[in-house]
């Protein structure tokens, strides 16, 4: 694994925990950071070690957005943000299709690119100390990092359109209760409670979830009979794995199955 400037990995028991650490302030996402994302995405979703990606944070943002102090705020910006967009979308598009589940453990502020990037795991967990904020009004700008793919899909097209018309700070719970989030960590137990989410999923058959989630979410591109053609070659294609083998063992037998995530 690669040695990293504004994030860390740690891999322990088949969970690859990604802490953002960017050297800019308040966690924003920097030119340098962007590139750093899209290698350790790309990395740990070939990984056939890594059963589940952990995407969290060191101190009170999880993302602030992007750097501003390399920004002018004139027209003279324009290529510089379709760059760092690009290079963070291709992140996003790493994480996406990474052969596992991805949790994201948020315990602080998650604002602009920050807010687009807790959107996109699979399961989110919060703690009391979260804030996510669509935030890119503030500033005159519209939006990137898949915010405007992801959002209505989670919350349906109205609360979409109200959460960026109004651009208003959501809270753990109330985000929870939107579909933003999966759960709200108690006081003094987020870092446990995210460890222990992790493992779980660690322990299931990585193949099998890591295509059920794709496969939800690709069949908002699809109609009945091409989601049905595409389920079919799934799950044919998971029974040729280890996991499908222990599963059936266990079935029948008197255990719990021991997935090894291929």
């Amino acid at each position: 694994m690669a040695t990293y400037e504004n994030l860390s990995v740690d891999h322990g028991d088949g969970v690859a925990t990604v802490t953002l650490e960017s050297t800019a302030g308040r966690n924003a996402l920097t030119l340098e950071m962007a590139n750093e994302l899209v290698s350790v995405a790309t990395t740990l979703g070939d990984d056939p070690d890594t059963r589940c990606i952990v995407l969290t944070h060191e101190g009170t943002f999880f993302g602030s957005g992007a750097d501003l102090s390399q920004l002018a705020g004139d027209g003279s910006d324009a290529p510089h943000l379709r760059e760092l967009a690009g290079r963070a979308h291709e992140a996003i598009i790493q994480f996406h299709r990474a052969k596992t589940p991805v949790i994201g453990g948020i315990n602080g502020i998650a604002a602009g690119i920050g807010f687009s990037l807790a959107l996109m795991p699979d399961l989110v967990v919060l703690g009391e100390d979260a804030t996510l904020k669509f935030a890119y009004p503030g500033i005159g700008l519209t939006g990137d990092g898949g915010a405007t793919f992801f959002l209505p899909r989670l919350v349906g097209l109205r609360t979409a359109k109200e959460i960026v018309l109004r651009d208003e700070a959501i809270a753990p719970d109330e985000a929870v209760e939107m579909g933003l989030a999966t759960e709200v960590a108690p006081a003094g137990e987020f870092d446990e409670r995210l460890k222990a989410v992790a493992s779980e999923l660690a322990a299931g058959p990585t193949h099998a979830l890591g295509t059920a989630t794709q496969l939800l979410t690709d069949s908002y591109e699809r109609g009945l009979e091409g989601q049905l053609a595409v389920e079919a070659d799934a799950i044919a294609g998971a029974s040729k794995t280890d996991d499908y083998e222990i599963g059936l063992e266990a079935f029948f037998g008197d255990g719990d199955p021991e997935f090894v995530g291929r």
